[in-house]
């Protein structure tokens, strides 16, 4: 059986299959289920237009505010971006002036070590034969010289040193006599008599020389090398400052970049913005109208058609039409339309659909060949092998290439994205411990204000305990002085009586008007206390002379004075006294100690309120200085943020562009490989073979295509 028949058949049993279900449904109710089920679908989408409308309507009355407000922010905006673009590139141009002359500056310095070094090593090899050239021969003159000196000449000229010495009176720079003389002595004629004397002093004079050039030859030595190390330190101070500086302006031009890029698109996005907002305005009245005259047009065609659906509804529900439908239509059995499809269209709709598939591929000439029967030339179908065969190499290098693409800048963004997401996370943790060190240090300044605070009233409270206190002491000291000054005024007047021995006369004084009115009038004058004694209580006695009645008739005249009551009284006002004196002086030490105590009090309160306050400054500067940080922080977390979600965006872009082809890669390359050897074979059928093998060709061609 042939594919073409099979597709027909598999179509015709699917169509059949689905006629068989609707048959089991009652006509009638089912046009009627569709018609009810048409207006609810009217009603719903004319809810949905009517909501559009109302909501079109409404921009239309608000939209001159709304769109005047967006062009004039955008009209304000353009210029300040554009501003800001121009300044960022001049700025970018200055950096990059800056760089090259950085880079040009750090490749100078280099050179700079580089020049100098191989100087130094020059200098140094020439410095260290002519040291050990110095070294050698004045080694040699330390050994002649005592030698000479000793008369051991003969034997000195035998050995090594001695060829040193005539080398050095043939190269040293003397006098000609000195060099003849030195050669003399150093040849080893035996007709001569050597001068020793003035050998040694040639020798030593030698030898004075050598050691000054030397000498000279390690002070040039050193202060070359301290020359050179200065150089070098200062060139790679240099270049330390000049590579941070290269990192710095190269980051900085990269920040630039981008932010210049990311300008130019918000830039060139209000732009486009403006000119649709501008050009909206403009139309705004005449597309609203077109609006209102659709939407009047929509709401008379939805009423027409609904009416329409429900004259229908009720033809189709009324009685007299179910009996009519029940004896005119069909039984449940018979399929409500009759459908014939045959197989020759069913093959023709199968091509045309795989046309549609895709209408440039030259696979399907052949497959359409094939089921149809006509025939062709095998040249031109080995030919459009041929073509496809390099078409689908060319395809399959296409995505070789998409993949190695796809696989790079996905592992591009996400490095990127994962740098970022640690930032963020950093960021989040700074965040988080500022928030915290800021709450910390809010909570430590409102407790130290609170202490101040509470200090303050402790202070006002001590001080108003510390002079109640005062006033209870002065007035209870006064009270008890007075109290003494009353007892002895008591006990002088009991002494009077009873101890007239004892008894203190109170000074005289100038007596006052009232007091002389008193005294010519009989009476006897209230006494008076000594200076700081009664007087200043506002206390006094008066005493008045009575006379006494007269004895009677033999009755004992004689007085006996209470002596031992008298004593008793006065001893007690001795001991009263005596305890007022002890809880005088108790009073003083406690006032002593309690004005110790407030003014030690006080004191500390002034050293803690110095010490909260400038803790109170501390903090409060900390606290500014991290909301500062805070800011800062909070600032880079959102441009982080912004950039995160942007390289997120980007592959996700990436997911879309790349994911189907990274899915199906292997798929697609195996399906081309499978094609390409069964095109192979299918040309190998049609190049050596007769017109009644194409079959077999075309099979092969849907094996592949399969």
């Amino acid at each position: 059986m042939t594919a073409t028949r099979i597709i027909a058949l598999l179509l015709l049993s699917s169509f059949a299959g689905t006629q068989a279900a609707s048959a089991q449904v009652n006509p009638i109710r089912k046009v009627v289920t569709m018609l009810q089920n048409m207006q609810t679908k009217i009603t719903a989408e004319g809810e949905k237009k009517q909501k559009i409308f109302d909501e079109y309507m409404c921009y239309c009355k608000n939209a001159d505010g709304t769109l005047g407000k967006s062009i004039s922010a955008a009209e304000n905006k353009i210029p300040q971006v554009e501003s800001a673009i121009a300044e960022g590139t001049a700025e970018k141009k200055q950096l990059q002036t800056e760089l090259k002359d950085a880079q040009v500056s750090r490749v100078e310095a280099k050179d700079a070590i580089a020049s100098a070094t191989a100087l130094r090593e020059k200098e140094n090899k020439a410095f260290t034969e002519k040291e050990s050239d110095l070294k050698t021969n004045l080694a040699a003159l330390g050994k002649a010289i005592p030698a000479i000196e000793k008369g051991m000449a003969g034997a000195f000229l035998q050995t090594k040193s001695a060829n040193i010495l005539r080398k050095i009176s043939e190269n040293a720079e003397m006098d000609a006599n000195d060099r003849d003389t030195l050669s003399s002595f150093l040849s080893e004629g035996e007709g001569y008599a050597p001068k020793s004397g003035e050998i040694v002093g040639i020798l030593k004079t030698l030898s004075d020389e050598m050691t000054a050039d030397l000498n000279d030859a390690t002070a040039a030595e050193n202060t070359a090398v301290a020359e050179f190390e200065s150089l070098v330190a200062s060139k790679k101070k240099e270049i330390d400052a000049l590579t941070k500086a290269i990192e710095s302006k190269t980051a900085r031009i990269g920040e630039l970049g981008v932010s210049l890029a990311e300008m130019a698109n918000d830039l060139e996005d209000t732009q486009e913005g403006l000119a649709e907002d501008q050009k909206f305005l403009a139309d705004l009245d005449k597309n609203c109208a077109i609006k209102e005259n659709e939407w009047e047009e929509y709401k008379k065609m939805q009423s027409m058609e609904m009416v329409a659906l429900a004259d229908t509804i009720k033809v189709l529900n009324d009685d007299d039409a179910l009996e009519l439908f029940k004896k005119t239509l069909p039984a449940a059995g018979s399929s409500f339309v009759q459908v014939q499809v045959t197989s020759e269209a069913v093959r023709h709709r199968v091509v045309a659909a795989l046309k549609a598939g895709n209408k440039h591929d030259p696979r399907l000439d052949l497959i359409e060949m094939a089921m149809k029967g006509k025939k062709m030339g095998f040249e031109k179908i080995i030919k459009m092998i041929d073509d496809l065969v390099v078409e689908l190499k060319a395809e399959q290098g296409v995505d070789d290439d998409k993949k190695s693409y796809c696989l790079a800048e996905f592992d591009k963004a996400e490095d990127k994205l994962k740098g970022l997401e640690l930032d963020i996370s950093d960021l989040e943790k700074a965040i988080a411990d500022a928030e915290e060190s800021i709450a910390t240090l809010k909570s430590e300044i409102e407790a130290l204000d609170d202490g101040i605070k509470a200090l303050d009233k402790s202070v006002a409270e001590a001080t108003a305990t510390r002079k109640e206190e005062h006033d209870d002491f002065v007035e209870t000291l006064a009270a008890n002085n007075a109290a003494k000054d009353l007892l002895a005024f008591a006990k002088n007047r009991l002494n009077k009586f009873y101890n007239p021995k004892l008894y203190k006369a109170p000074p005289k004084r100038q007596l006052s008007e009232e007091e002389q009115l008193t005294v010519s009038m009989g009476g006897t004058l209230a006494p008076t206390a000594a200076p700081g004694g009664i007087a200043g209580t506002g206390i006094g006695l008066v005493q008045r002379h009575v006379a006494a009645p007269p004895p009677p008739p033999e009755a004992n005249l004689a007085y006996k004075k209470s002596g031992e009551e008298s004593g008793g009284v006065i001893a007690m006002i001795d001991m009263i006294v005596a305890d007022v004196d002890k809880e005088i002086q108790t009073m003083e030490v406690e006032e002593k100690d309690a004005q110790a105590d407030y003014e030690t009090f006080m004191g500390d309160a002034s050293d803690k309120r110095a010490l909260d306050s400038k803790a109170i400054t501390d903090k409060t500067a900390a606290k500014a200085e991290t909301e500062t940080t805070l800011q800062a922080d909070k600032e880079n977390k959102a441009s982080t943020t912004m950039e995160a979600m942007e390289t997120a965006k980007y592959i996700s872009g990436l997911h879309g562009e790349c994911d189907w082809l990274l899915n199906q890669y292997e798929a697609r390359k195996e399906a081309r490989t499978g094609e390409i050897d069964a095109l192979g074979k299918a040309k190998a059928v049609l190049s050596g073979a007769d017109y009644s093998l194409i079959q077999k060709a075309a099979s092969h061609l849907r094996g592949a295509r399969a």
